[in-house]
């Protein structure tokens, strides 16, 4: 007997605020001389070149980018684990310590690339937030229903 309800609406949640967060902008820093785009991938150069080439990495945070997509799949991915709650539990907190993981390395990034300037932050900064609320409150769910399953257990 498997309960499987509000965790995987909350994983799912979860799994698309980590989407929004790798593939959208998350901030800009704007220096004296040029305005940069921060995403996961990295800073890019924002507006129109003299010789109209198209925009290049100031600097590549590929690494930040293949983090967040990793999680936002493996979230994902859990959501199929339902017949073992166990192994789907497991998986809940290792997602949330990638989550957590990810807004470090982005903050990390965003506070110490640009010497003197610092990123302004978009709200798809506060993605990851929103996706530790929901991985935390599906591994409740997890919680409660396996609670609810070994006292059936104990019926029969």
């Amino acid at each position: 007997m498997v309960i499987q309800r509000w965790q995987s609406v909350l994983l799912l949640v979860a799994s698309i605020m980590m989407a929004c967060f790798t593939f959208s902008s998350l901030g800009q820093v704007q220096t004296q001389d040029y305005s940069l785009n921060f995403t996961t991938l990295g800073f890019t150069y924002e507006g129109i070149s003299a010789n109209y080439a198209p925009g290049s990495y100031f600097l590549s945070t590929v690494y930040l980018f293949i983090l967040s997509l990793t999680t936002s799949v493996l979230i994902l991915l859990d959501i199929f684990l339902f017949k073992n709650l166990r192994l789907q539990k497991q998986v809940c907190l290792i997602s949330i310590l990638f989550i957590i993981a990810s807004a470090a390395v982005a903050a990390g990034i965003g506070y110490t690339s640009v010497e003197g300037y610092y990123v302004s932050w978009s709200s798809m900064a506060l993605c990851p937030l929103l996706a530790v609320i929901a991985c935390i409150y599906a591994f409740s769910c997890m919680r409660r229903d396996e609670r609810r399953l070994k006292a059936v257990d104990r019926l029969r």
